[in-house]
């Protein structure tokens, strides 16, 4: 009798993102490989704009949330029936056979892991970063690789951390990171670079990397998001 085969469930947290929601359902659709793929999870922290209509024309579930990515992750898992939780930020792309890659690394006793990232951008500086996502160090992770963890685990850790409105994908991999080794991916999600190219690639790099050292530094989540909203948000 054969063993039951693991199945995935992608969980994707949106707040006004009608282009970017069907860009990444597309990409989804064209790069899975397998039929592993459980449900696609589109939980929404209250969009006024077709975020909801074009998930649901795509053949996507859509949870209703309130606004907070930590929230809306947790409430996605929380529905999910899958064996393994795929966090999917909105504006990444996952890579060709990605769901295959992700069960292979399950089968091989990885419990948890991510991608490595590249920008659609031919910008020098950008690709630096990019390629900084293949090192396996806590510093050089973040949400948009995506993250892949089996629902047990998930639950073990109790989930993101809702006191982090921003910074949780990095809170929760360290805490992840103590208990179970942490598996990169060699292929890549490509990721939207709209927020460099708005805001200034050097500056925005500049503060990302101003909230990794207050967070090693102790500052607190309210903290964090205080800073983000002063130099970033704005």
């Amino acid at each position: 009798m054969n063993a039951k085969q693991p199945t995935i469930s992608i969980i994707i947290p949106v707040l006004n993102e009608e282009k970017y929601i069907f860009d990444v359902l597309f990409s989804i659709s064209t790069n899975a490989s397998t039929d592993r793929i459980k449900e696609i999870l589109v939980v929404d922290g209250g969009s006024t704009d077709l975020t909801i209509k074009n998930a649901q024309e795509f053949g996507a579930s859509v949870i209703k949330s309130k606004k907070g990515r930590a929230t809306q992750m947790n409430i996605g898992a929380n529905k999910a029936t899958g064996d393994i939780l795929y966090f999917l930020h909105v504006d990444s792309l996952p890579p060709k056979d990605f769901d295959q890659a992700i069960l292979n690394e399950i089968e091989s006793g990885f419990e948890v892991g991510c991608f490595q990232m590249r920008f659609n951008s031919n910008s020098r500086f950008l690709k630096f970063f990019a390629w900084c996502t293949r090192i396996n160090h806590q510093v050089c992770r973040g949400g948009d690789q995506s993250l892949f963890i089996t629902h047990k685990l998930f639950h073990h850790i109790n989930g993101f951390n809702e006191n982090f409105v921003i910074y949780e994908d990095n809170e929760f991999i360290q805490r992840v990171c103590k208990l179970r080794s942490f598996k990169i991916i060699s292929s890549s999600v490509t990721t939207s670079a709209r927020r460099y190219e708005e805001r200034g690639m050097v500056r925005l790099q500049w503060h990302f990397g101003m909230i990794h050292l207050k967070y090693y530094l102790g500052a607190k989540p309210t903290e964090l998001h205080q800073y983000y909203l002063k130099h970033i948000a704005t």
